[in-house]
Formats: C-alpha cells, structure tokens, sequence
C-alpha cells in the first residue's frame, strides 16, 4: 500500500488521479475500521492533513468556512462557533468518545454517508454547503443532496471534500440537534433531529428548516415540517404539525435497535423539543 501526504490543494489533486484504488484519509475513525474489518482495502492513501485549507476556521461576517479535516475537539473548544451555531457544535460533539473527538471531522463524518451521522442533520438546517475539488475542477453541492444512499456520496472518482461553508446566521436566529440513542454514551442515534429558526420582536418565526436522521436512507430536510412552524409562536399546534410532518417524511427500518413504527415517532418528538431548544437560544440572546 501507498501513503501519500500532499501539502496542497493541487499535489493531492494529482496523488488522487482517476481515484482508481484510493482513498482520502481524513481523521481515519471510519476509513481505518473498515480497512481492519476488511470493507475497504485501498492501494493508496492520501492523508489530506497537511492541507492548509483542510485544517482551516475561516469565520467572518458573511459565515463559517470550515476545513473538512478540522477535528470535532476543534470546533467543540471554538466559543465563537458555540455561540453562532451551537446545534451544529453539540451534534458534532455527540460523535464518539473524546479520543474519537481528536480525530474524527464533520467532513469526514459527511463523506462516510452514515443514515445516523449527527452533524449532518445539523448542517442541513444550517445552510452548508459542500465545496468539491478534484481534476475536473471545483463545484459546489449543498449539503443535503450530498449524500445518495447508506455509504453513497456524490463524490466522483478522484474528488474530495475541501470545505464546508454556512452562511451567517440572521439576527434572531439559532438552532438545535438531538438525537435518541439505547445506551446513554458512545451509540449511534435510531432518531435525530436538527432545527434551525428565526424570530420575530414578538416570537413569530418567520424562517425555520427542518431535517431529521437515523429514519431514511440519508439524512432529510423536510420542508412540510419547517412550513408547519411558520408565521407560529410555536405554540403546540404548530409543534405537533411539524411533529407529524416529519414522521410522514421518514422512511426507517426496523432492527434490533429500533422498530420502524418506533423512530418514526421519536422522531417527531424531537422535533418538536429541538424546536423549542433553538426557540429558548433566540430569547436568551435578548
């Protein structure tokens, strides 16, 4: 096997080549346990780690430009990022034990397409978006339509993620993740659920997004959930709209973790409760 470390954009652009046999090494959480487990069994590793723009945080007043290598231990310790997008912080707080923590990175967490991957959901509903670099060029794809299907990505032969990039929040506005688990620490969700909302003076939301995890093939926005809250106090009507919107939307199976019947429920329980989370953060800035 080959190991490659490209300190550019452009050498690892070139160390990739037609993709034929490699494989990008970010943080290695998921890559080197299903290399052990014998899933993946590249020729040539590229650890993209000494790319500057990988290990980047980039905030400004337009938004976030994150390196996709940036460990989660990273953002987590970042007070400005805790305070502009805490649901996207706390979700990729949730991946993994502290030693995890040191490694693993929202861009890697993306590209392994895991149906439960936390941060996903929350970068939904935070507007992200997938900067994608490779010999063809760059292109920009958003967030939830870079995932196709359980380990599916997008991603063509001889691409990587450079980037992620989330606009800046609106005055008023903030967001929530949550997810159930079985056990209390170190499991992977049967349900999540990211909300973000703006607010009126008077507590009217005038903006919402909605996307949910764990219950579909990928993870999904859900517009009629998000419609459900709008121009509402989030008073319990528009909760429990939103709330079966998303359990219409979800699509899961049934395993030993979960039925089926089970997380379309929770669900939109979380749903709601994350609404409320990013509703309670809005006041609290006043």
């Amino acid at each position: 096997m080959q190991y490659l470390a490209p300190a550019s954009v452009d050498e690892a652009i070139k160390a990739l080549g037609d993709g034929e046999g490699a494989n990008v090494l970010a943080g290695g959480t998921d890559l080197l346990v299903q290399m052990k487990l014998g899933l993946r069994q590249p020729t040539r590793i590229i650890d993209i780690k000494n790319i500057p723009e990988m290990m980047s945080i980039e905030l400004s007043a337009q938004g976030l430009r994150l390196g996709a290598a940036v460990p989660g231990a990273v953002v987590s310790a970042n007070t400005a990022l805790n305070a502009i997008y805490p649901g996207f912080v706390e979700s990729l707080d949730m991946i993994g034990s502290s030693q995890v923590q040191g490694r693993c990175s929202a861009g890697g967490n993306l590209c392994n397409a895991s149906p439960a991957a936390d941060s996903v959901p929350a970068m939904i509903v935070n507007r992200a978006v997938c900067t994608i670099v490779g010999s063809g060029g760059s292109r920009q794809v958003p967030v939830e339509q870079f995932n196709t299907g359980p380990g599916k990505n997008c991603l063509a032969r001889g691409e990587f993620l450079l980037t992620i990039d989330f606009p800046r929040p609106a005055a008023r506005t903030s967001d929530a993740y949550l997810r159930m688990i079985p056990r209390t620490e170190m499991d992977i969700a049967i349900a999540g659920a990211g909300v973000s909302l703006t607010l009126d003076a008077s507590g009217k939301c005038t903006a919402a997004r909605v996307a949910i995890g764990a219950v579909a093939p990928t993870a999904l926005l859900v517009p009629e959930a998000a419609n459900a809250l709008l121009g509402s106090t989030l008073d319990d009507t528009a909760l429990t709209r939103a709330a079966a919107a998303a359990s219409a939307a979800a699509n899961p199976i049934s395993d030993k973790r979960g039925t089926a019947e089970y997380r379309k429920q929770v669900v939109g329980v979380l749903v709601k409760r994350a609404a409320l989370q990013a509703k309670a953060r809005i006041e609290a800035q006043v």
